[in-house]
């Protein structure tokens, strides 16, 4: 995978707004993750490029990449956030306060807060599944004398019924692309957003609940990496 270059454009106000009243805010005694949350709800631009590189905060128009976006924001005011909090938030998940789900909501918004429920089922409990099949995958392989895997196309068989590389694309297609360029970071999250739904269309629903409780077990493995913060409590991971 490769990050995507991009041409830079300037703030629309909205967002230059956001910026500015997360500094002002903080400034004024707010709690900086608090502040954080109500710029994420502010922001407006659904991706951008900064120095070079894309940004991609909404996916598919249905998935919010949280973590991105505070990265983003939290740059900015780097020097009024602890950076171990920071780091802590960025890497693992891990808010530095509570947040309840009502107050997570409406610091957010809504449909914001609903975007970030798309990411984690979409994208973040996806990529759970797909490592979680593809462990089992390796443990078949260890209890055969011959082995004759490929561990990432079979582990794609067994979840969508496909290859990797024919799913690959169909994806394209869909978007009306020929190219058989490598995975750019942020197409490979919607190459995941959309693996997602196409199992959704073509499984039947207890195979569905089946996976999803696999891909639950994988992510309590590795407790605060939802990638939404407050999400781990919520959904019990």
């Amino acid at each position: 995978m490769v990050e995507e270059a991009c041409q830079p454009a300037g703030l629309v106000e909205s967002d230059a707004g956001a910026v500015r009243r997360l500094r002002a805010a903080i400034g004024q005694g707010r709690h900086w993750y608090l502040a954080l949350l109500e710029a994420v709800g502010a922001w407006q631009t659904d991706e951008e490029c900064l120095e070079g590189r894309l940004y991609r905060y909404l996916i598919d128009g249905e998935a919010f990449d949280f973590l991105l976006l505070a990265e983003r924001l939290t740059e900015t005011v780097r020097d009024l956030v602890p950076e171990a909090e920071r780091v802590a938030l960025l890497f693992n998940s891990k808010a530095p306060v509570e947040v309840s789900d009502d107050e997570m909501k409406g610091l957010l918004g809504e449909a914001r807060y609903r975007q970030m429920l798309n990411y984690f089922y979409g994208i973040t409990a996806e990529e759970a599944l797909i490592l979680a099949v593809q462990e089992e995958v390796r443990k078949d392989e260890r209890s055969i004398v011959i082995k004759s895997f490929d561990t990432a196309d079979e582990s794609f068989k067994r979840i969508y019924d496909q290859p990797r590389a024919e799913l690959l694309k169909m994806f394209r297609r869909e978007r009306g692309e020929r190219t058989s360029r490598s995975l750019k970071l942020a197409e490979m999250r919607e190459f995941t957003y959309w693996l997602f739904k196409y199992r959704l269309r073509h499984a039947e629903k207890a195979r569905v609940a089946s996976d999803m409780k696999k891909s639950l077990a994988r992510l309590k493995k590795f407790p605060g990496k939802s990638g939404s913060p407050g999400l781990d409590q919520l959904l019990g991971v």
